[in-house]
């Protein structure tokens, strides 16, 4: 089982890359919530465990949370956020 996590800075498009953001602004969107995220990996069709209480290590005193996805072995983390982000962004519309 392999577990990848996802850092609502990796698809945040006020953030820079050098600053976090791992999707290409285009996917990026403002202000991503771990709720949003959690939602957008489920509807990808991996299981997200949502660990609110953690800070991004960049931002050590902001706890914005993450989301552990579970049996995500068969897609790569590049592919795996894009397919996110895109979600997250149909979520919004």
């Amino acid at each position: 089982m392999v577990e990848n996590v996802i850092w609502p800075a990796y698809l945040d498009a006020e953030l820079s890359r050098s600053e976090g953001r791992r999707v290409p602004k285009s996917l990026a969107v403002s202000e991503p919530e771990v709720s949003e995220i959690a939602s957008a990996v489920q509807q990808v069709g991996y299981d997200a465990t949502v660990e609110p209480d953690l800070a991004y290590p960049r931002t050590h005193r902001e706890k914005t949370g993450r989301v552990a996805v579970e049996n995500a072995d068969d897609a790569g983390k590049s592919d795996l956020l894009q397919a996110v982000a895109a979600y997250v962004q149909a979520l919004r519309e």
